[in-house]
């Protein structure tokens, strides 16, 4: 627990607009439609951190069929609420979700957060070979 923040993993809680204004212009979703970020979001376990005052300062959602495999994505904490331990805390409270329990492999990119999610159990694919993957880095500006 950090002291003036709350942790929600309620749909209803998110706000599209901070979620959407971070993500648009982020390294791994930059341009994203917003219509595109809410049907993510509508589809997937979320968890955003509020100040006590309801602002949302933080998100990141799960990617889940709720048994078998979940995907960490498009986590985020604003840039002047960092260094405070959200992070970590949002971390904990994910990995303890309900939800989330039994789950045979979670998985997640990042290129700059490897040791925030080491921290949790997270490691180098342990055989990359056998993963593929079809991108399409440009799909949402082609989509504008």
């Amino acid at each position: 627990m950090v002291v003036g923040y709350k942790i929600s993993s309620q749909i209803n809680d998110m706000d599209l607009s901070v979620i959407h204004g971070y993500l648009s212009q982020s390294y791994w979703a930059k341009n994203i439609p917003i219509n595109t970020m809410e049907t993510a979001i509508n589809n997937s376990l979320c968890f955003g951190v509020f100040t006590h005052g309801g602002n949302q300062v933080a998100f990141a959602r799960m990617i889940t069929d709720n048994a078998t495999f979940a995907y960490l994505s498009d986590v985020f904490v604003l840039e002047e609420h960092r260094g405070k331990g959200l992070s970590k805390w949002l971390m904990q409270e994910i990995i303890a979700h309900p939800k989330l329990q039994g789950i045979r492999r979670m998985a997640l990119a990042t290129s700059d957060a490897h040791g925030l999610y080491q921290q949790f159990g997270f490691t180098a694919l342990s055989s990359p070979a056998s993963f593929m993957e079809l991108h399409q880095p440009d799909v949402y500006s082609s989509s504008s």
